[in-house]
């Protein structure tokens, strides 16, 4: 019987990066099959314009994702900040699950708390204004109502435009802030966390309310490798792909 869960996220996956695309359908197909659940923490994808769109390598990670839920792999996933347009269409298509961000599940009798990250981040506070205007449905719907062309043409404005911003910006204003992630934890009663987004794996230990609490950062994946967090009743370490 399948128990382990894994736990991935930023893939960044695109056209332009086939090592990240063909190693992840390796792992769905020859990994992540062996396992009762698997955990997408966001940024699945580099850029996630909307349901409709079936450009390269779309449609295969689609059927790669299908064909794992078929096979009785739960597939759960928290949208990044890059794909926060992912929707219902494409769970239909994949069977997949979204999970609200942030989310607690029972981990072999463990109250955890999932986020991709992001959230955390709020020394940033320029990316926190528009996260908070990007996730509201009418700014959405006003998206995702252009035509596809000009949906794609902007996110790769976006990404150029991020990367240029990403380098005027500190080490420390990316990364969790300490009292966010505390606050955060103790809001829903869980001391340990997993989430990804700040591309920096580690595992921290520190302390809420005198009680040991754990902080599990999971890793990017680059094309030459890729990390997953594999839990089961036994405990956790971290797999390379």
């Amino acid at each position: 019987m399948k128990k382990e869960n894994l736990f991935i996220s930023d893939l960044h996956i695109a056209w332009d990066k086939p090592e990240i695309t063909q190693r992840f359908l390796r792992f769905l197909d020859n990994r992540a099959i062996k396992a009762s659940a698997l955990y997408v923490l966001g940024d699945l994808f580099d850029a996630w314009v909307g349901d409709d769109d079936s450009s390269p390598p779309n449609p295969k990670i689609r059927e790669s994702l299908k064909r794992l839920t078929e096979s009785g792999t739960k597939i759960y996933f928290q949208q990044g900040n890059r794909d926060f347009l992912l929707g219902d269409r494409f769970c239909d298509a994949t069977g997949i699950i979204l999970l609200d961000d942030p989310v607690v599940i029972d981990l072999f009798g463990v109250p955890t708390l999932l986020m991709h990250g992001d959230l955390l981040c709020t020394d940033d506070l320029p990316y926190q204004e528009f996260r908070s205007k990007s996730r509201s449905p009418e700014w959405q719907q006003g998206v995702l109502s252009k035509p596809l062309f000009v949906r794609l043409l902007a996110a790769r404005w976006y990404r150029i435009r991020s990367y240029f911003h990403k380098r005027k910006k500190t080490q420390e204003i990316m990364d969790v802030n300490q009292g966010t992630v505390t606050d955060m934890m103790a809001k829903f009663n869980c001391l340990r966390l997993i989430h990804g987004h700040t591309h920096r794996p580690n595992i921290h230990n520190f302390e809420i309310n005198g009680k040991p609490a754990q902080r599990y950062v999971l890793a990017a994946w680059t094309k030459d490798k890729g990390e997953a967090l594999v839990w089961d009743e036994n405990g956790c370490h971290v797999e390379v792909v």
